[in-house]
């Protein structure tokens, strides 16, 4: 019996040592990230024509966090001495370019913008994906860049997917005052739920004993567990006035999702419920609602 025991104790770590690289080591000879949203996620952000003007628009920047050398765009726009800047996050396994369209549609407004590529992501340095626990650490670190050049800065928060998810999880750390508003569009309630859903969705299996397991080894190797990285727990701290949106279609991250968020929020708080938009495409779906919402809401804290 003892043998059968420790048979079991050693198949569960292997599993969920595989499932942590599968997930969260872009590194690993599993080929993770495996949660690769290229067919729902990407459409709904931005095309070529938006990554080539990214790339003309703007300056690339580094800087150190946690040790680590971090990439990212700055555009400022030329027009007035603007203090506005929109600080734009990324989702799970992509990269800043995604956020190419939503730059383009704030400097259009006359705002400057910084886009980062997350820790373990695109050009960043990172052996482990964060899954916005470790990186609104890391959000902290560029908005302290953004004051230093700016000190008048009026900054707005708006992120993604995990993006999202880093946006409410850095809004429940004290913050500059010059942070005045956030939006956090299909981000999940936390790392634990999402891995959770994404097990039984993917592969039809129970969270335990896989995700606790998953969990420790993520807290051993990467120095965070799944039910620490919450939103939810960080939202009831928050002062930041927050809009969240999410489409009622989304499957990768459930819907029901934003309620629970919605509802652990203190802050100054709207929602945006877009009607049959899938995950990250809300913005596609119903363009015109989705920014008239976003500006309206934006425009009254900056």
């Amino acid at each position: 019996m003892a043998v059968i025991v420790i048979i079991l104790i050693i198949a569960l770590f292997l599993v969920a040592n595989y499932f942590f690289d599968f997930a969260l080591n872009p590194t690993s000879g599993t080929n993770g990230p495996n949660f690769n949203l290229s067919e729902t996620e990407q459409n709904g952000l931005s095309g070529n024509d938006d990554k080539q003007w990214l790339k003309m628009s703007s300056d690339e920047i580094f800087i150190e966090s946690d040790g680590l050398r971090l990439h990212g765009y700055i555009g400022v726009h030329p027009s007035d001495n603007s203090h506005k800047y929109a600080v734009l996050l990324h989702g799970y396994s992509g990269q800043g370019t995604d956020m190419a369209s939503f730059a383009r549609h704030y400097y259009n407004q006359g705002w400057n913008y910084l886009i980062m590529d997350h820790r373990a992501h695109g050009r960043s340095e990172g052996k482990y994906i964060g899954m916005g626990w470790l990186d609104r650490l890391d959000i902290v670190k560029w908005l302290d860049y953004i004051i230093q050049q700016d000190p008048q800065a009026e900054i707005a928060l708006h992120g993604i997917s995990m993006g999202g998810a880093t946006v409410m999880m850095v809004t429940g750390e004290p913050l500059p005052e010059n942070v005045k508003v956030a939006i956090e569009d299909c981000g999940y309630t936390s790392a634990y739920d999402e891995f959770k859903n994404q097990l039984r969705n993917m592969f039809g299996l129970p969270s335990f004993p896989i995700i606790p397991a998953a969990s420790c080894i993520t807290d051993i190797r990467a120095g965070y567990s799944f039910k620490e990285a919450s939103s939810v727990r960080q939202v009831a701290k928050s002062a930041t006035p927050t809009l969240f949106i999410h489409g009622s279609a989304d499957t990768f991250v459930d819907f029901s999702m934003l309620e629970i968020v919605y509802e652990a929020a203190t802050c100054e708080k709207e929602k945006l419920v877009v009607e049959g938009a899938g995950h990250a495409r809300a913005n596609a779906v119903a363009p015109e609602l989705y920014w008239s919402t976003v500006d309206a809401f934006v425009g009254r804290y900056i």
